[in-house]
């Protein structure tokens, strides 16, 4: 269910490797969720980091919401960077795995698996 590579690379050298990778692989950043800081700024100890992006391929969302609106609801793809055990590890939920639970529309698996091909692109450019 899970894609995960691991890299040598500093936790910010891979989040701003994968920012650009995201842009040369045709999707966006929507947004960049820094987990870690925002729970220590709640006064949880949290010896960890972590950045979640969210990136979208508009053409591939306008897709899957045209089969089934309700799939809104699992986008936009989310891409973790982060560390455990003081390695630095890159990661996202399959696309064709978690579709394939919200639905066994053989056009959504199509456009699941044209996504999940971008994403392991993404992660392998970014490690």
């Amino acid at each position: 269910m899970y894609y995960i590579v691991e890299t040598n690379k500093t936790f910010d050298v891979a989040a701003g490797d994968l920012e650009q990778a995201v842009k040369q692989n045709n999707f966006g950043v929507l947004h960049v969720h820094d987990l870690a800081t925002t729970l220590r700024s709640k006064g949880i100890e949290f010896n960890e980091k972590c950045k979640v992006f969210e990136v979208c391929n508009p053409l591939q969302a306008s897709k899957v919401m045209a089969l089934d609106m309700r799939l809104n609801m699992a986008l936009p793809c989310r891409i973790s960077v982060y560390t455990e055990d003081g390695k630095v590890k890159i990661g996202y939920i399959k696309p064709v795995e978690m579709l394939s639970a919200l639905s066994s529309d053989p056009a959504l698996a199509d456009i699941a698996s044209e996504v999940e091909s971008s994403m392991i692109k993404i992660l392998r450019d970014a490690q």
